[in-house]
Order: structure tokens, then C-alpha cells, then sequence
């Protein structure tokens, strides 16, 4: 199998686990590659010698998996770099939280043996897209967890002037607007008051950031849904942000999100089941006392 590692330049205390991981995928015959900048950072940072590793040419990943080692933001940039190239991804934790990369360290000998072995499953999870019919985006459009609009500093609120398929919903007097898939329903929505929602519900949920009004709620929508926004600040822009990439617009920049042609391909344990991580994570159940 050929096998892509995207992970971070910030972790060196925990880099000896891609060494690891590499020592392992060598041992099974398994080509790997991976970007220049990682490549880098492990052999003259961190003076790893890794095994044969063929480097990334920008832009062009080609593999048969490509493995997240880090948290759940390398798992973002990893579905940034795949893309609708179908490839699946594999999360390894050495983050924090871990709502995507729930394979821990410790179980990567394991996990290896099991991929290798064809034992494992994959989720296609939905991603959002953003566009805008009256100016340009040069942001990578297409977010995994979700797509926010923002006040752009520490100024007033912004207005977002809100509708679902062409039809009025209301006008959000608030710092921002998340509008975030199943899979980003843990992430920033969630830290903002969104639901929780399960991966496979073919929803979106459209969450306000601090609104002015305290009867506003998050409003939970079918992903076949068109969201149309309209924004108006006394600065006279505002930040669109994808997955945590932000960019500055005017207000004249209206947007239109909606779910994207293809979906993240997220590979999965079989005893990995949302309801267990959600629990564990969230520590449902859990007496502190």
C-alpha cells in the first residue's frame, strides 16, 4: 500500500511517534510519502533517520491512505491537501481533544496490522462550500468542520442578513454566523452553543455567535439547503473563515454556502463508534467529585 503522512512542525516533544509510525509502515513493505516541510523538520530538526520516504510534489498527493498524525487540526489540513481525490484518512491523536484523529499512539502497531489487513472501515462525511456571486473568495473554499463569518475586529456586531433557499430567515445581530456540518458539530459550533449532531444525519447546524437577541437559537437545517448571506458592518468588512483559514471581504461580498460535490473519506476502527468518543470525550457520565 502506498501511504501519504501529513503532520505538523509544532509537536517535537512528540515526534517520535512518526517515527515510529514510519518504522512500522517500512516493516510492512508499505511506500510512504510526505511533504518536504515535514520531511524537514523530522530528519534535520529532529535528527530522525526515517526509512525510504518519497517527498510530495506541491499541490499532488496520491495514495492509497493518507495518515493525520496530530490533532484534529491536522486532520483538517489533511482533508485540505486530499481533497475530492476520494483518499481516505486515517487520524492519529498526539493533539488534545480528538473528535476525528481518535486513534491513539499506543494502538498505531495495532491499526497498522488491522489497515494492512483490509480490517477497517470508512465514513464519507459531508463538506461544506463556500462562493460568492458578487466577488472573489481566495480562500481554499470547502470546509470539513464548518464555514463562519465574523465581525473582522473588536468592534460593534455585525448584521447577516440570512436566507435558506431563496426565502428570508431572519436578520442575525451577533459577532458571527457558524454554519457547520455533522462533523464540525464538536468543533467551533459546538464552543458557540450549536447541537451535537450525528455524523450521518445529512443536516447542517446554523449557530450565531454571541447574537443580540437572547430568543435567537442554532437552527438545524437538511444539507440540500442553499445558505445565502448578506453581510453589513459599521467597518465595512468582515472575516469569512473555512476550517479555521480566515479572510478579510467587504460587505459588498455576499456568500452562498452549500454542501460540496464530494465528500472526506474518514477512516474508522470497528470498535470505534461515535457514541463511545462522544461520551468518552465529553465525559458524559464521568463524578468529579
Amino acid at each position: 500500500m502506498k501511504f501519504v503522512l501529513i503532520g505538523n512542525v509544532f509537536q517535537a516533544k512528540k515526534s517520535l511517534h512518526a517515527l515510529h509510525l514510519c518504522q512500522l509502515l517500512q516493516r510492512s513493505g508499505a511506500e510512504i510519502s510526505m511533504s518536504e516541510e515535514f520531511y524537514r523538520f523530522l530528519t534535520d530538526e529532529q535528527r530522525f533517520c526515517l526509512p525510504q520516504v518519497s517527498l510530495l510534489e506541491e499541490g499532488c498527493v496520491e495514495a492509497d491512505m493518507a495518515i493525520s498524525l496530530g490533532g484534529d487540526g491536522t486532520f483538517l489540513k489533511a482533508a485540505t491537501q486530499v481533497g475530492n481525490r476520494q483518499i481516505p484518512i486515517l487520524g492519529i491523536n498526539t493533539g488534545r481533544l480528538g473528535f476525528l484523529a481518535d486513534v491513539l499512539p499506543e494502538e498505531m502497531e495495532q491499526v497498522v496490522d488491522e489497515i494492512l489487513k483490509g480490517h477497517y472501515r470508512v465514513e464519507d462525511r459531508s463538506v461544506l462550500q463556500v462562493l460568492s456571486p458578487t466577488g472573489t473568495i481566495h480562500l481554499t473554499p470547502f470546509g470539513l468542520n464548518e464555514i463562519a463569518v465574523l465581525k473582522h475586529d473588536s468592534s460593534s456586531m455585525i448584521s447577516i442578513h440570512t436566507a435558506i433557499n431563496g426565502e428570508q430567515l431572519t436578520t442575525y445581530q451577533a459577532d458571527g454566523l457558524v454554519v457547520a456540518t455533522p462533523t464540525g458539530s464538536t468543533a467551533y459550533s459546538l464552543s458557540v452553543g450549536g447541537p451535537i449532531i450525528v455524523p450521518h444525519s445529512r443536516t447542517f447546524a446554523v449557530t450565531p455567535v454571541a447574537p443580540h437577541s437572547l430568543n435567537v437559537r442554532p437552527l438545524v437545517i437538511g444539507d440540500d439547503a442553499e445558505i445565502t448571506l448578506r453581510i453589513e458592518s459599521r467597518s465595512h468588512n468582515y472575516l469569512v473563515s473555512v476550517d479555521g483559514r480566515s479572510e478579510s471581504l467587504s460587505e459588498e461580498t455576499q456568500l452562498i454556502i452549500r454542501k460540496a460535490p464530494y465528500c472526506v473519506r474518514v477512516v474508522k476502527r470497528f470498535d470505534h463508534h461515535f457514541f463511545n468518543t462522544l461520551r468518552n470525550k465529553m465525559m458524559w457520565g464521568a463524578d468529579a467529585r
